[in-house]
């Protein structure tokens, strides 16, 4: 009877403690109405404390009654030809939809279903892919995990790992997880105006977690108002100029 009773004991305290898993079958979205909306974060690299802007990533996303479209520009002097991504997602849970991505490297179009379709065309070294691979449950697309984070119910010391699907011809495909790390209460000044924040640290296995994400969002409007990369002693700004 007493080793029943150690092991229950520690069965609940494990379970206490394991990192919940965001899905879309979890229903994760915080009780917040998701609007039509247009906004641009400026991009830098930063070099011994300099910031150099060499970017621009204009967002828009469009709510319709059963998905929402997020169309990406991103906005560089030296790229050859325009880079725009597209996601739609169902409205409820995120559930992924549609993904495409068009830039100077390579073109991509994933359609999401029973089974994962659509083509992967390489521009540097010539050569197309047709995509038809088998989907892991309950997972979000990759390129959306970035707008899901703002509606998530947050408090100090969360965390948690969110399933994505990331399609990569050259690396694993499957299940992957984003984790956010930690969350804590802040504020920032945004063009003079001082705004309470979630302050959240991200990494995900697309990267083996060797990349820091920080993201500051607005704890009144969920807005992303900045976002810093950390890799590889390497690090990158996107910021937004209003709240």
């Amino acid at each position: 009877m007493k080793k029943m009773i150690l092991a229950i004991v520690f069965t609940i305290a494990a379970s206490s403690y394991a990192q919940k898993i965001i899905t879309p079958t979890s229903n994760p979205i915080d009780n917040f109405t998701l609007v039509d909306e247009k906004y641009s974060l400026s991009w830098y690299i930063v070099q011994d404390s300099i910031k150099r802007k060499i970017g621009e990533v204009d967002t828009e996303i469009q709510v319709k009654r059963d998905e929402i479209n997020f169309i990406v520009n991103v906005k560089m002097p030296q790229a050859t030809s325009p880079w725009v991504d597209t996601t739609i997602v169902k409205t409820k849970n995120f559930e992924p939809i549609y993904h495409s991505s068009f830039n100077q490297n390579r073109d991509m179009v994933l359609k999401y279903g029973s089974k994962l379709k659509g083509y992967y065309l390489d521009k540097k070294v010539k050569e197309k892919r047709v995509v038809n691979e088998n989907l892991p449950a309950s997972i979000f697309d990759s390129s959306s995990y970035p707008q899901l984070i703002r509606w998530l119910a947050y408090k100090d010391d969360f965390s948690a790992k969110i399933a994505i699907f990331d399609y990569n011809p050259n690396a694993k495909i499957g299940t992957l997880y984003a984790t956010i790390n930690s969350v804590s209460t802040g504020k920032m000044q945004v063009n003079g105006i001082s705004v309470e924040v979630w302050k959240l640290n991200v990494t995900d296995d697309i990267s083996d977690n060797k990349v820091n994400n920080t993201y500051y969002i607005s704890k009144n409007s969920r807005r992303i108002l900045k976002h810093v990369i950390d890799m590889n002693g390497r690090k990158m700004v996107m910021e937004r100029e209003t709240p």
